[in-house]
């Protein structure tokens, strides 16, 4: 079927992507509703996130804290937005506070950046912020995440240490060059199981985010209730070019 001719790219590669995710989880027995489709705007101008949200989309994911905060207050406040970058302690009050419609932080690698969530999070009159713990399932000491052997102890400390979180999954990016392997998603799977026992949850109620442009078929054949896509639906990254002769 072809799109209508008013139709952007963005918006038609978005259809595609919802195509392939509902195949994906028809293949392995599960509905395509129980996979929620990030899409990962970050350079991106407000004028193709709209374009992407007039087709219906709702969810939409940023990775620095100063480019979120500057394209959510021109954009429909019923956009769930989702923060997927590494989050400094000293840019929480800024992310919290400028973007009211943040529905999750993905990427609590730490105590830290916990506790100054939680604290924040009170202080602004939030209601209580979903986020994951972010997991280091390839072992590359560049990449941020906390060590499996590490997960369960940290997924406590958000659960029964941070009042204002609402513990809601496990995220992992995968190899340094952003792509996954099977077992970087099987460690991350493990992971679950280890913390659900640990903490008495069921499987359900603990998300996996794990899946990009890339590989999101396979992690969610493997589990995955979140997938993370930007390339596939907006096109390579735009960094603005520093002009020379300045």
């Amino acid at each position: 079927m072809s799109a209508p001719a008013t139709e952007g790219a963005a918006a038609t590669a978005l259809r595609s992507v919802l195509t392939r995710v509902q195949q994906a989880a028809e293949r392995c027995g599960r509905s395509p509703e129980q996979v929620r489709v990030v899409a990962v705007s970050k350079t991106k101008p407000v004028s193709l996130i709209r374009q992407v949200y007039d087709v219906g989309h709702r969810c939409f994911g940023e990775n620095y804290v100063q480019e979120i905060v500057e394209k959510a207050p021109q954009l429909p406040s019923d956009i769930e937005w989702h923060f997927i970058g590494n989050l400094q302690s000293n840019k929480v009050k800024s992310l919290l506070a400028g973007v009211p419609n943040l529905d999750m932080v993905e990427t609590v690698d730490d105590e830290k950046i916990a506790n100054h969530l939680d604290r924040m999070v009170a202080s602004l009159g939030r209601k209580p912020l979903k986020v994951l713990v972010q997991v280091n399932t390839s072992g590359e000491e560049s990449k941020f995440g906390v060590d499996p052997s590490y997960c369960v102890q940290l997924v406590k400390h958000v659960k029964l240490g941070c009042p204002n979180l609402i513990f809601s999954g496990l995220m992992t990016i995968g190899m340094l060059d952003y792509s996954s392997t099977p077992e970087n998603f099987k460690t991350l799977s493990d992971c679950r199981t280890e913390v659900c026992k640990e903490l008495g949850i069921p499987e359900e109620q603990c998300e996996l985010s794990m899946g990009m442009s890339t590989d999101f078929e396979q992690a969610i054949e493997m589990g995955s209730t979140n997938v993370r896509i930007g390339l596939t639906i907006f096109g390579a990254r735009e960094y603005q070019k520093k002009d020379k002769s300045q």
